[in-house]
């Protein structure tokens, strides 16, 4: 069980698993991947409501633009970073050095922001990928968090879908 299981506003199922959805003074605060299944929890409020309606647009249609803006707390440099992400178009990739030379850091500097976004989909760090590959998601290298970032770049056509055809959104 995630350890703030009680604190999400709502837990919704999506294609890839569970996301937790913490809202704080009618913004979002955080989305999380929770592990195993987790029963659905339905919004609590009008202001959850609509963010979860603005995810489920995102995941019938990566196309259409989120329409809420996220409450996001961190250093300025990772300020600096969630801002440059949420300006990567759908159907878009940016290596971790091209934003690192961009926002006159380092790579791993970069990787680190990306890992610390409290929320992922609406500040889109799944669009950040290595030179080589794809980098991580979550600090994470391989397991079911690389795996959302694979399902993401699918889903807005980035990468093609297993069968190797770009998938149809």
């Amino acid at each position: 069980m995630h350890p703030n299981l009680k604190d999400y506003q709502a837990i919704v199922p999506t294609p890839f698993g569970a996301l937790g959805v913490c809202t704080e003074d009618q913004r979002l605060r955080s989305i999380d991947l929770l592990p195993g299944k987790q029963a659905v929890q339905r919004p609590v409020d009008a202001a959850t409501t609509r963010i979860i309606q603005a995810l489920q647009d995102y995941l019938d249609d990566p196309s259409i633009p989120w329409d809420i803006e996220p409450l996001l707390e961190g250093t300025e440099f990772q300020q600096r970073v969630w801002q440059r992400l949420r300006r990567i178009p759908v159907g878009e990739t940016v290596t971790y050095g091209q934003l690192a030379q961009e926002l006159q850091s380092s790579p791993r500097a970069v990787g680190n922001a990306c890992r610390a976004n409290p929320c992922a989909l609406v500040v889109p760090c799944h669009r950040v990928v290595g030179k080589q590959g794809l980098g991580g998601f979550a600090g994470k290298t391989s397991g079911p968090k690389l795996q959302l970032k694979i399902w993401l770049l699918v889903h807005e056509g980035v990468l093609p879908t297993p069968s190797g055809t770009p998938e149809k959104n």
